[in-house]
């Protein structure tokens, strides 16, 4: 086997991963909760309205316009991050990522010598922001 046929035999192991699984499902379920999709559409379409006013000359008024719309979009992101799916497809992407996370982080310490039978991947805090990442590993 060359490397690209073990990379996607890795991929077949991926998808049978308890974390893989559990991530389909919960965005399975995401995907179907209809007051979820409906909250995302409100705030997407709120941040649509808070940009347009936002590019427009700010007059005394419109300060009034921008708080609402704000407080709004706060409301509104608070309702979507604290519904039960939402809560449950979080954690669920969490954990497939750190699985992903691992496999790269394996992958390239290998690519640079390491002994692929005992090189461990770093255990760092990762905040999921690359911007501000000294990088992975």
């Amino acid at each position: 086997m060359d490397v690209i046929e073990l990379t996607r035999e890795l991929g077949k192991a991926i998808q049978q991963d308890d974390r893989y699984i559990a991530y389909t499902l919960a965005k399975q379920v995401n995907d179907e909760d209809t007051e979820l999709n409906a909250d995302i559409d409100k705030f997407s379409a709120l941040r649509t309205e808070l940009n347009k006013v936002m590019s427009a000359e700010v007059t005394a008024d419109q300060t009034d316009k921008l708080k609402e719309l704000d407080e709004n979009i706060k409301a509104t992101y608070q309702k979507i991050m604290s519904n039960k799916n939402m809560i449950v497809f979080q954690a669920a992407q969490k954990a497939l990522e750190d699985l992903i996370s691992n496999v790269n982080q394996i992958i390239s310490l290998c690519a640079n010598g390491e002994d692929p039978d005992t090189c461990q991947p770093a255990t760092s805090a990762c905040s999921g922001s690359c911007a501000t990442c000294g990088g992975c590993g």
